[in-house]
């Protein structure tokens, strides 16, 4: 901005002393804010693409299959949705962080380091955040290293990275999305065929819900502030959830190394896969998740976590 400035100020001279119009005063000053840095964004191999989209002033990501342009938001990343902590002796958490779309407040400050797009936060309190997304040959990484700087102990923090799905992903009624048991893949809704039926207003808001560390919920079926929760009777065997395109070309697929669940929202069609971690005096750590995004099968998705998971953080 500084630079913008300066190089604004000798133009800004001559006008006044010209007495240019005021319509080549509005051109010469768009064109010059049009030299900022355009939002930074890399590409593999494939010619997949790892975008910023700029429309958000909170950190948001697309993942651009081959040929489509940048602005396509089939793949959508909010990251990460909110950072909530909860410190030792607290009976619940609060939110340092809450996503909101739109522009609200400054943006991060993206940074690009080889096929990876960075930013760091300071949260109040002595929490520091490096998020890094890195774009991989089959999907993106995602990564979260905090650092405490307090004198608390945090005994929880969670910031979930947010997937959203549209266009050939968009699973609305959960018929392409798939969760792993010890018997192999299911769909994540198979115990409520109704949902296939129903109106769209008895079926949504809807979340939808399996076990992996966690107990089962006694209750199968709930509702809590006007959203119904679905909690499968299984538990998965693998923290994954996966969405097969509507063409069967495609798969879009989140795993971490461990959760306590994974769970969609069908109406956005995101994937929550989502790591806690405690967090001591002084300490640092990180969580990662992968969103793997490429066309193959189901069982190609196994293969992949099964190789890939370990060296998950």
């Amino acid at each position: 901005m500084n630079n913008m400035k300066k190089e604004f100020d000798k133009p800004l001279g001559l006008v006044t002393r010209k007495r240019l119009p005021f319509s080549l005063l509005a051109s010469l000053f768009f064109t010059l804010a049009g030299r900022t840095q355009a939002p930074p964004a890399v590409q593999n191999a494939s010619a997949m693409r790892l975008v910023v989209a700029d429309e958000n002033s909170y950190p948001t990501l697309r993942v651009v299959l081959p040929g489509h342009p940048d602005s396509d938001k089939t793949i959508e990343v909010i990251f990460p949705e909110h950072v909530t902590v909860r410190h030792v002796g607290d009976k619940e958490g609060k939110h340092l962080f809450l996503f909101q779309s739109g522009q609200h407040g400054d943006r991060p400050a993206w940074r690009q380091v080889g096929r990876s797009l960075q930013y760091e936060k300071d949260f109040a309190g002595g929490l520091h955040m490096l998020a890094a997304a890195m774009l991989e040959d089959d999907g993106v990484r995602f990564s979260y290293e905090f650092v405490n700087r307090s004198q608390l102990v945090y005994e929880m923090i969670y910031a979930p990275t947010d997937p959203r799905l549209t266009s050939m992903f968009h699973d609305v009624r959960l018929e392409r999305t798939y969760v792993h048991h010890k018997d192999g893949f299911d769909l994540l809704a198979s115990e409520t065929p109704s949902r296939l039926t129903i109106p769209l207003d008895q079926w949504l808001p809807a979340r939808y819900l399996a076990s992996y560390t966690w107990p089962i919920p006694a209750k199968k079926v709930e509702k809590r502030d006007g959203i119904t929760y679905y909690n499968k009777s299984r538990a998965v065997d693998e923290p994954l959830i996966a969405t097969v395109s509507s063409d069967g070309k495609w798969v879009v697929a989140s795993f971490t190394r461990t959760t306590g669940n994974v769970w969609s929202n069908p109406e956005l069609t995101c994937q929550h896969v989502d790591p806690q971690i405690p967090l001591a005096v002084g300490a640092s750590a990180a969580m990662e998740t992968n969103l793997l995004v490429f066309q193959g099968s189901l069982d190609d998705v196994l293969k992949k976590v099964d190789s890939q998971r370990q060296s998950l953080r």
